[in-house]
């Protein structure tokens, strides 16, 4: 009997001991469900869904080398940050730029959101980081800071057909289609230039149009400036003809102001050939009447002419090289040539 009494002890102490370690045993938690990055084809290609919201996301931008050619080139690219004045006639400038697009549905349509980066250097201690663009866009209402109608051009080489200043903190709509846009903006003009004593606190209205019908294209641009209380308007119009594009515009301005001032009148053309795949050249001129500007007045009897050739190479995808060669020749001032070499890598 002890012995029988000993071995049910045993056998309940050993039980109870279970019991006590199963009950502290540690159970490993389910792990989390891992949210993975998927692709938003909503918007384009490039975008992707923000974990956690219903908000598309794309992120894109350059790197860009470029080697200025001038008469005291290093004065080129003091606007884009940080040259350094010298009496050089060639200049070496780096840029970075990144632009972050958000897109979201809504009952007024898509909402989007748009910050653009820029970096620019022209050596390790001469640099500046800029706002290039920020700005939200709902409905066909714009608002922010962000690039006028203005700053469109031809191939923007040789043409001078646009403002001094394009970049303005702006309210604007615009109604637009697949082959049609048109719009009204008002712009604050607080950087641009002031004639007759007028101080930075210039507001400016500005309207556009545009579209395209088969092989055409066009634009019409106008803008009012309120201070200097002068105005500019400006048409442009491409049409493909052979191997290639021809391009023409027009711009008038009834005297200085911030939308337009380097000459009264201004018209210039080009034609851009594709010579294969990967190469284009774009041989341009353009003329300018009453060029210049004394005593806040376009000069009367002073006319310039620019030519010009720019070409364009794609090295492989994403990663392409453009070599220009300017010639300006006014009437009031000595002859100009310049040109640049870039290299820009797009992602």
């Amino acid at each position: 009997m002890k012995i029988k009494s000993l071995l049910l002890g045993s056998a309940a102490a050993l039980a109870a001991v279970s019991g006590a370690q199963a009950a502290d045993a540690i159970v490993a938690a389910e792990p989390e469900p891992v949210e993975y990055v998927r692709v938003c084809d909503a918007y384009g290609t490039g975008y992707f869904y923000i974990p956690g919201t219903e908000t598309c996301l794309k992120i894109n931008g350059y790197i860009r080398f470029q080697v200025d050619v001038a008469p005291n080139a290093s004065s080129i690219g003091a606007g884009g940050g940080g040259s350094v004045a010298n009496d050089s006639d060639w200049d070496a400038r780096t840029r970075g730029q990144v632009q972050f697009t958000a897109k979201s549905d809504t009952e007024y349509g898509p909402l989007t959101g748009v910050i653009v980066m820029q970096f620019n250097a022209d050596n390790a201690s001469a640099q500046k980081a800029i706002l290039d663009s920020a700005y939200i866009d709902i409905a066909g209402f714009r608002a922010g800071l962000f690039y006028s109608w203005w700053d469109d051009g031809l191939s923007g080489e040789t043409d001078d057909i646009g403002s001094p200043v394009t970049l303005h903190n702006s309210l604007r709509y615009q109604y637009e289609t697949e082959a049609f846009y048109a719009g009204i903006s008002v712009d604050e003009l607080e950087d641009g230039p002031f004639y007759n004593g007028e101080e930075p606190n210039n507001v400016g209205v500005a309207v556009g149009l545009g579209g395209k019908a088969g092989i055409f294209s066009y634009q019409i641009t106008a803008g009012y400036d309120t201070d200097n209380e002068e105005g500019a308007v400006r048409a442009m119009g491409t049409v493909a003809v052979g191997p290639g594009t021809l391009g023409l515009a027009v711009v008038y301005a009834s005297n200085p102001n911030a939308y337009y001032n380097k000459a009264e009148w201004a018209i210039a053309a080009e034609y851009a050939i594709k010579a294969t795949d990967k190469l284009k050249i774009t041989p341009a001129v353009q003329y300018y009447d009453n060029y210049g500007v004394t005593a806040g007045e376009f000069n009367d009897d002073v006319n310039a002419w620019k030519a010009g050739v720019t070409v364009d190479y794609q090295i492989v995808d994403n990663f392409s090289a453009k070599v220009s060669v300017q010639y300006l020749d006014p009437d009031n001032a000595d002859d100009v040539t310049s040109g640049f070499f870039r290299l820009q890598r797009a992602f």
